[in-house]
């Protein structure tokens, strides 16, 4: 029926600007994976037909930190990293009740160029996806417990904290 609203609050018929579904119901994908990971998954997670506006998020192994040559990391994560990501993704979505979201960090051995973090946000307006895309970034590396070990070009390593 033209005009109805689901219990979501959005428009039967795709014209509202809602988002239908509890928080936790928007998170579309919030893992820690060993295995490769795309921004594709991330954005084929959050399309949907309401969205104007698709924000994403790569984090990608840059080749330098703090004045260092970088040659390659180790991201290590503790057990509750995966529901700690969960978590944190559901927390967004409540802040945000006119978001779909999806997040997904790779831990194991990576090189210069590969992707660490990935994520994507959708929203009828650009705003909303911005502000929750920024905040999930921010969320993620605050909260979730991943370390990286880094490798230097000059052959020494250092283990530092991957959140903040």
């Amino acid at each position: 029926m033209p005009g109805t609203t689901d219990i979501g609050g959005a428009a039967a018929d795709g014209s509202g600007d809602g988002v239908a579904g509890a928080a936790q119901d928007r998170v579309l994908v919030a893992r820690v994976s060993e295995e490769p990971i795309t921004l594709e998954e991330c954005t084929t997670a959050v399309d949907d037909v309401r969205a104007g506006a698709v924000v994403t998020f790569a984090g990608v192994v840059r080749d330098h930190d703090e004045g260092r040559g970088v040659t390659a990391l180790t991201y290590s994560a503790h057990p509750s990293a995966d529901a700690t990501i969960r978590e944190v993704a559901e927390r967004i979505a409540a802040a945000h009740p006119e978001v779909r979201l999806a997040i997904v960090h790779r831990t194991g051995a990576l090189v210069v160029g590969d992707l660490a973090l990935a994520c994507a946000v959708s929203s009828a307006h650009r705003g909303a996806a911005f502000a929750a895309c920024s905040a999930l970034v921010d969320d993620v590396k605050a909260s979730v417990p991943i370390w990286k070990e880094q490798v230097f070009d000059d052959g020494t390593t250092e283990w530092v904290a991957a959140l903040g």
